[in-house]
C-alpha cells in the first residue's frame, strides 16, 4: 500500500521494463492496487516553440549571436557609467533587431503549429463503451480499438484485430514511410479475426505484450493472449500484424486495430529527427568576422586608454588650468578610472560592430524568399503548385551545396510503370493501340476484330498474366463479395494491386492485349482470353528472393496438366533454360536495358504426373522442416526451376519525372555529387539509377551488399578501395544496401567515406528512414564539412531532410509530411536545378557582398573616430554629431545595400542554367574566404585614412577656407569627413553593382541626395526640442566653400580610382569563369546591336530579302550603360517571365567588376 501511495505521488515511479502490456479496450484488472501505465498521447509535434517557452527560448537563441550579445553588454555599460553617447544609440537598434527576428521566427513556427493541429484534429472512430465514437486523432490512447476505413491513413501504430474479410487480412501501402508503392498484406490472429462487429470487439478479452517503441519500421515482437471460455490462447505477433501510422488502407472496406504506439512514440515519429535551428555557412562566417572585429575594437579601446594615460603623465595635460579636477576626482581609484575610460572608449568605437547588419540580413532573407514563390519557372501548372519557402534563413545555403541526397520513389520517378516492349520466341513486339505488333510493322487488323495470336504469343501472355501475386479490387463492391462476380461482364472499376509496380504494369498490359486476369479466390485463378474464361488451380508459389532473383508459380490447367511459369532477371533465368530462342532473347534484353527499361525474362516448364508428385513431395518436406528450412527450400526451388522453356522477355519503363536526367547532369557539372537513398529493392533502385543518368552505362558499378559480419564488410571495403585505386581513370558507382550500411557505420566509417568520395555516384537501397539521416550526418560531419542538401517527398524522408543543411520537400503523392518539415518545397525534381544554379547563386553573391560591405563601411565609419583621438588628447570627444552616429547605418547607407542584396545579378539567369560550371566559382564559401575578408577590411582602413588625412591636409594648417576669413571648427572637420565617407561608400557599392534597375538608381543617388537635404535642414533650423545644437549652420558653411567641394571630389576619386584599376587588371589578366561569361554576354550584346543597326540601314531594297530569310530571334544582353535601367520586376523574379522575353542590364562598370 505504501509503495502504491508513493507511486501515486510520483516519489517512486514504476520500473520501466523492456516490454509494455496493453489491455485491449483498456479493460484493466479489477484488483485495487493495479496502476495503469502512462503512455504518450497521440499528438504529433513538429513545432519548435510553445506559448510558454517562446520568449525565453527565442531570446536565448538570438543572444547566441555575437553581435546581439555584444550590443546587450554595450547597452548595459551605457546605463551604468557616463559614456560619450546615449544608451538609446545601442538599445533602440538592439530592441528593433530582437523584435523583428522574434516576429519572423514566431510566424514560421505558428505555421508549423497550424499544420500539426490539422493532423492532430483529424476525425477518427474509436470503440468506447460498446459503441463507435468519433473523436479527434490526438485523443487516441494506447489500448483503444480504432476503426479505419478504406483509403484512410492509420492514426497510430495499430495491431490488426479484424477486417471485413473473414480471414482477417487487409492490404496497405507504406509509400509515405519507406517509399514502396507495392501492396502489403497484413494479418489478424484467428481468435480476433472473427470479431468483425463493435459488440463482439467490446466483449473481447485480450492482453497484448510487446516491445517498447523503437524506430525500426520492419521489426515488431509481441504476443497476444486471448481469453475464450476461461481458456487463455497465446499467439505470436510480428511485423505482419502491425499497421504503422502513416500507412494507408487499400482494397479493404474497414479494419479494427488496437493502438499500441501513439503520438511521438509511433515508429513514424521516432524516425523524425528533433527539429534544430539550422545555421548557414554565411552566418557562421559572420560570427567569425564579428569575433575578429571585436578583437580590433578591444585593441583600439585598450590602445586609446593606454595612450590617454601616457599623454596625461605630463601635468600640463593631466590637469590644465581650464579643467581643474575636483577633490573626489583626485582621490578616486586609478584602477576604476582606467576601467571607466576603457569602457568609454569601447562605447565610442562600438559602431565598428554593425548591429544593423543583422537587421538588413533578416530583411534581405525575408523579402528575398518571396522571389522563389514568384518564379514562374518553379510553378507546376498541372498540380497548380508553386515553390514555397518554409525557412528563409538558408537562402544563401542554396548556393553552397556540395552533396545532394535524394529519395527515388516519388522524387525521381512518377510512381507509374508502363509496359513498352517485349520479346516472344525471338521476335520483338511493341504495343500499339492495345495490340501486340512485331517491330517494324504497323497495326493492320480492322477495329473490333479479334487479333490472331500464335501459340507462343498466347502462352507468353498467359504466363505473364498468371505468374504474379497481384490482387484485384472492384470499387463498387462492398464487403468481400465474389471475385468472379464480374466474370460475365467486364467491369471498368476493376483495379489491380501488386507486390511490385512491375507486376501491376505487366498484368494491365496483358489485359489491354486481350488476356485479362479476373482475380483469384483461394486456390483458383481466373483469366479471360479474348472473352473466353479459363480457371487455373494455384498449386504452389515459389516466392521471390534476392538470391534467386526470380519467382515462380505451379498451376494446374483446365485440362489437368501441371505447368510451371517463371519470371525473373536475365541472369537468373537464362542459365536454367534448355530450349527457346535464347540468343535472340539475350540480345533483345540487352537492347531493352540500353534504353533504360526494366527487363524480366519469362519461361515455363511442363510436368508429367510423376515429376509433379516428386516436386510436391519435396516442397512439402522443405516447408515443414524445423531445421534449416531456408536452405532446404532454396535447394528444392533450384531443383524445380530447371530445364525451362524460354518464352520471352518483357520491358517496362519506370516513368521518370520530366527532365530528371538533365537535372542530375547539370548538378554533376556544377560540382555537386548526387546520392540516391531509397527504401526500394536493389534491382529496382539500380535500374532507375541507370535510366535517370545517376549511373552511366560506362561506369564501373561496385557493390557492397548482403554483408553478414563486420569482418566480411571490412574485407569488401578494402577490396573496393583497391579496385578504385587501380582503375583511377574509370568512373565508379557504388551500391550499398541497408544491412551492409549498418555494419559499415559501426567501425569502418573512415574507410567507407574514402570509398564513397572516390565514386562519382552512390546508391543506397533498402534504407530505413533513420539510416538515411545517418548517411547524411556521416558526410555532413566529415573533416571537409561539405554543405548537404536532402530532397524527398514522403514521411520516410523527414529525418534526412531535417538532418541535412538544406531540406527540400517534393509536393508529390505521398502526403505532406516532407513538405511540412522541409526548408523549401517544390513540385518537381527538375526545379532543383533552377533553385540551386540560379536562385542559390544569386542569394549567395548578394548576401556575401552585403556582409563584407557592412564591415567595410563600418571600418570607414569608426577608424576616423579612432584617428581623431590622437588630435584631441584622447578626451573621448566624438568626431561626428550624435545624430550622424545614429543615422549612418539606419538611413544614409542602408537602402543601397538592401536593394543591391535583393536585385543583384552577376550573370543572366539563362547563362547560369546553360553553364552549370559557374556554380563552382562560388562553392566552398569562396566569396567569404578569409582572403576576401582581409581585402575588404584593408580597403576600409585605407579609405578611412584617406578620408581623415585628406580632410586634415585641407584644414590642418589653415582653417580659413571661407572668402571672408571665417574659420572652420572641429564640427566642420567631422562633417567634411562624414560627407566624403557617405559619398565614397555609396559609390563603392555602385561599382560592385552589375544589374541596375530604376530602384538601384533611386536609392543610390537618392541616399546621397537625402544626406545633403537632411544635413541642410538639420543644421539650417534651430530645433526647439534639442538641448544643444552644435551643427547649426555648419553644413551650409561647409558647402559654401569651393575648397571643400574640391576636397570632396579629390578624396572620393583618390579612394575609388585604385579599386577601378585593380578590377580592370584582374578582369583581363585573371578572369574567373563568371567574368568570362559576362564578357561573352557583352560581345553577344554588341554584335546583336550592330546587326540590328546594319539591317536597319539597308533600306527598302533589302526588305524582301529580310522577309524571306528572317534573322534568328536572339535575346541580346544590353551593353553596359550607367543610364540604362531595367524594370525592378525583372530583378525580383529574374526567370518569372521567361515566356514574354526578358532584358538584363549588366549596369555601368559591368565590364570591370569582379
Amino acid at each position: 500500500m505504501i509503495r502504491w501511495i508513493r507511486q501515486q505521488l510520483g516519489f517512486d515511479p514504476p520500473h520501466q521494463s523492456d516490454t509494455r502490456t496493453v489491455y485491449i479496450a483498456n479493460k484493466f484488472p479489477q484488483h485495487g492496487h493495479y496502476i495503469p501505465p502512462r503512455f504518450a498521447d497521440n499528438r504529433i509535434i513538429s513545432s519548435k516553440y510553445t506559448i510558454w517557452n517562446f520568449i525565453p527560448k527565442n531570446l536565448f537563441e538570438q543572444f547566441r549571436r555575437i553581435a546581439n550579445f555584444y550590443f546587450l553588454i554595450i547597452f548595459l555599460v551605457q546605463l551604468m557609467i557616463d559614456t560619450p553617447t546615449s544608451p538609446i544609440t545601442s538599445g533602440l537598434p538592439l530592441f528593433f533587431v530582437i523584435t523583428v527576428t522574434a516576429i519572423k521566427q514566431g510566424y514560421e513556427d505558428w505555421l508549423r503549429h497550424k499544420a500539426d493541429n490539422e493532423v492532430n484534429g483529424a476525425p477518427v472512430f474509436v470503440v468506447r463503451s460498446g459503441s463507435l465514437v468519433q473523436t479527434k486523432s490526438k485523443n487516441i490512447r494506447v489500448g483503444d480499438i480504432v476503426r479505419v476505413a478504406k483509403d484512410e491513413t492509420f492514426p497510430a501504430d495499430l495491431v490488426l484485430l479484424s477486417s471485413d474479410r473473414a480471414e482477417g487480412t487487409c492490404h496497405i501501402t507504406t509509400t509515405s514511410l519507406d517509399g514502396e508503392t507495392n501492396l502489403k498484406t497484413h494479418y489478424a490472429v484467428p481468435e480476433t479475426a472473427v470479431s468483425q462487429s463493435v459488440s463482439r470487439l467490446e466483449s473481447l478479452q485480450a492482453v497484448l505484450e510487446c516491445q517498447q517503441p523503437e524506430a525500426d519500421l520492419y521489426r515488431f515482437v509481441g504476443r497476444i493472449t486471448v481469453t475464450q471460455q476461461g481458456e487463455e490462447i497465446v499467439r505470436p505477433l510480428g511485423p505482419e500484424n502491425l499497421l504503422l501510422r502513416g500507412a494507408r488502407l487499400k482494397n479493404t472496406k474497414e479494419i479494427f486495430g488496437v493502438a499500441v504506439y501513439t503520438g511521438m512514440e509511433s515508429k513514424m515519429a521516432l524516425n523524425y529527427k528533433c527539429k534544430s535551428q539550422k545555421r548557414s555557412a554565411v552566418e557562421k562566417s559572420m560570427n567569425t568576422f564579428l569575433i575578429i572585429y571585436l578583437g580590433i575594437l578591444l585593441f583600439e579601446a585598450i590602445l586609446s586608454t593606454i595612450l590617454k594615460y601616457a599623454w596625461q603623465a605630463e601635468n600640463k595635460w593631466d590637469e590644465p588650468f581650464y579643467n581643474q579636477k575636483t577633490a573626489q576626482e583626485r582621490n578616486s581609484s586609478q584602477i576604476l578610472k582606467f576601467i571607466s575610460d576603457f569602457l568609454a572608449f569601447l562605447v565610442l568605437y562600438n559602431f565598428i560592430i554593425p548591429i544593423s547588419l543583422y537587421v538588413t540580413v533578416e530583411m534581405q532573407k525575408f523579402l528575398g524568399s518571396f522571389f522563389i514563390g514568384w518564379d514562374l519557372d518553379l510553378y507546376h501548372e498541372e498540380s497548380d503548385q508553386k515553390a514555397q519557402v518554409n525557412t528563409s534563413d538558408l537562402n544563401e545555403e542554396l548556393g553552397q551545396v556540395e552533396y545532394v541526397f535524394t529519395d527515388k520513389t516519388g522524387t525521381l520517378t512518377e510512381n507509374e510503370m508502363q509496359f513498352r516492349e517485349c520479346s516472344i520466341n525471338g521476335i520483338k513486339y511493341q504495343e500499339i493501340n492495345g495490340k501486340l505488333v512485331p517491330e517494324g510493322m504497323t497495326e493492320d487488323s480492322p477495329d473490333g476484330s479479334l487479333p490472331c495470336l500464335s501459340r507462343e504469343e498466347e502462352l507468353f501472355l498467359k504466363a505473364v498474366s498468371l505468374c504474379h501475386t497481384v490482387q484485384i479490387s472492384y470499387d463498387q463492391t462492398d464487403g468481400p463479395g465474389d471475385p468472379f462476380s464480374h466474370a460475365n461482364g467486364f467491369s471498368p472499376q476493376m483495379e489491380y494491386y501488386a507486390s511490385s509496380p512491375d507486376e501491376k504494369a505487366l498484368v494491365e498490359a496483358t489485359k489491354r492485349m486481350g488476356v485479362t486476369f479476373m482475380g483469384s479466390h483461394g486456390e483458383i485463378m481466373e483469366i479471360k482470353t479474348f472473352g473466353k474464361a479459363e480457371k487455373y488451380k494455384l498449386l504452389h508459389v515459389l516466392e521471390f528472393d534476392a538470391d534467386r532473383r526470380r519467382m515462380s508459380v505451379i498451376l494446374q490447367k483446365p485440362s489437368g496438366e501441371k505447368v510451371l511459369f517463371t519470371k525473373g532477371a536475365e541472369s537468373a533465368v537464362l542459365p536454367y533454360a534448355t530450349s527457346g530462342e535464347m540468343e535472340k532473347t539475350r540480345v533483345h534484353v540487352d537492347e531493352f536495358a540500353l534504353k533504360g527499361l526494366r527487363t524480366l525474362v519469362v519461361a515455363c516448364r511442363h510436368f508429367s504426373a510423376d515429376e509433379y508428385q516428386e516436386v510436391d513431395r519435396r516442397l512439402h518436406e522443405a516447408r515443414t522442416a524445423l531445421q534449416q528450412r531456408e536452405e532446404r527450400l532454396v535447394e528444392v526451388f533450384n531443383f524445380i526451376e530447371k530445364d525451362l522453356e524460354l518464352l520471352g522477355a518483357t520491358a517496362v519503363e519506370d516513368k521518370l519525372q520530366d527532365k530528371v536526367q538533365e537535372t542530375i547532369e547539370s548538378l554533376r557539372l556544377a560540382g555537386i555529387k548526387v546520392w540516391v537513398l531509397t527504401g526500394d529493392k536493389h534491382e529496382t533502385a539500380v535500374s532507375v539509377s541507370l535510366s535517370c543518368g545517376h549511373f552511366h552505362r560506362t561506369m564501373n558499378i561496385l557493390e557492397l551488399v548482403q554483408q553478414e559480419s563486420d569482418r566480411e564488410c571490412a574485407v569488401q571495403l578494402r577490396t573496393l578501395a583497391r579496385r578504385i585505386r587501380e582503375d583511377h581513370v574509370i568512373q565508379h558507382g557504388l551500391v550499398v544496401d541497408g544491412v551492409s550500411l549498418s555494419l559499415t557505420l559501426r567501425e569502418h566509417e573512415k574507410l567507407f567515406l574514402e570509398v564513397c568520395k572516390s565514386c562519382s555516384a552512390v546508391l543506397c537501397c533498402r534504407m530505413a528512414p533513420l539510416q538515411k539521416a545517418k548517411v547524411v550526418r556521416l558526410l555532413k560531419t566529415s573533416p571537409e564539412k561539405p554543405i548537404t542538401l536532402a530532397i524527398g517527398d514522403g514521411a520516410n524522408d523527414v529525418s534526412m531532410i531535417q538532418e541535412a543543411h538544406v531540406g527540400i520537400g517534393i509536393m508529390g503523392k505521398e502526403g505532406r509530411q516532407a513538405v511540412r518539415n522541409s526548408d523549401y518545397a517544390i513540385a518537381r525534381f527538375k526545379f532543383l536545378a533552377k533553385l540551386l544554379l540560379v536562385h542559390g547563386h544569386f542569394y549567395y553573391i548578394r548576401i556575401a557582398t552585403l556582409v563584407q560591405y557592412f564591415f567595410y563601411k563600418n571600418v570607414c565609419f569608426i577608424t576616423p573616430q579612432f584617428l581623431y583621438q590622437f588630435f584631441c588628447l584622447f578626451s573621448q570627444q566624438t568626431l561626428y554629431d550624435s545624430v550622424y552616429l545614429t543615422l549612418y547605418n539606419i538611413c544614409f547607407t542602408s537602402l543601397p545595400i538592401l536593394v543591391y542584396s535583393l536585385f543583384e545579378q552577376l550573370v543572366h539567369p539563362d547563362v547560369l542554367q546553360s553553364k552549370p560550371a559557374l556554380y563552382r566559382d562560388i562553392s566552398k564559401n569562396s566569396l567569404l574566404s578569409f582572403k576576401t575578408f582581409l581585402y575588404w577590411t584593408f580597403l576600409g582602413f585605407c579609405h578611412a585614412f584617406v578620408f581623415f588625412f585628406g580632410s586634415y591636409i585641407l584644414m590642418g594648417e589653415d582653417t580659413t577656407l571661407m572668402g571672408n576669413g571665417q574659420m572652420f571648427g572641429n564640427w566642420t572637420f567631422g562633417t567634411l569627413v562624414f560627407t566624403v565617407m557617405v559619398i565614397t561608400v555609396t559609390l563603392k557599392l555602385a561599382l560592385e553593382t552589375h544589374f541596375w534597375t530604376w530602384m538601384n538608381h533611386f536609392v543610390t543617388w537618392g541616399s546621397i541626395a537625402f544626406y545633403f537635404i537632411f544635413s541642410l535642414f538639420y543644421g539650417g533650423i534651430i530645433w526647439p526640442f534639442l538641448h544643444t545644437q552644435d551643427m547649426y549652420f555648419v553644413f551650409v558653411q561647409l558647402l559654401s566653400s569651393g575648397s571643400a567641394w574640391f576636397a570632396i571630389f579629390i578624396i572620393v576619386i583618390t579612394c575609388l580610382f585604385p579599386d577601378v584599376i585593380k578590377k580592370v587588371f584582374y578582369r583581363h589578366l585573371q578572369p574567373t569563369n563568371t567574368q568570362k561569361s559576362q564578357m561573352e554576354a557583352d560581345k553577344v550584346s554588341v554584335s546583336s546591336e550592330y546587326d540590328t543597326a546594319e539591317i536597319g540601314s539597308r533600306g527598302e531594297d533589302n526588305r524582301p530579302l529580310i522577309a524571306a530569310f528572317p534573322p534568328p530571334l536572339v535575346q541580346p544582353h544590353p551593353s553596359p550603360s550607367l543610364l540604362r535601367t531595367t524594370r525592378a520586376s525583372d530583378a525580383w523574379t529574374p526567370c518569372a517571365v521567361p515566356r514574354r522575353g526578358r532584358t538584363s542590364a549588366h549596369g555601368w562598370a559591368g565590364w570591370w567588376s569582379e
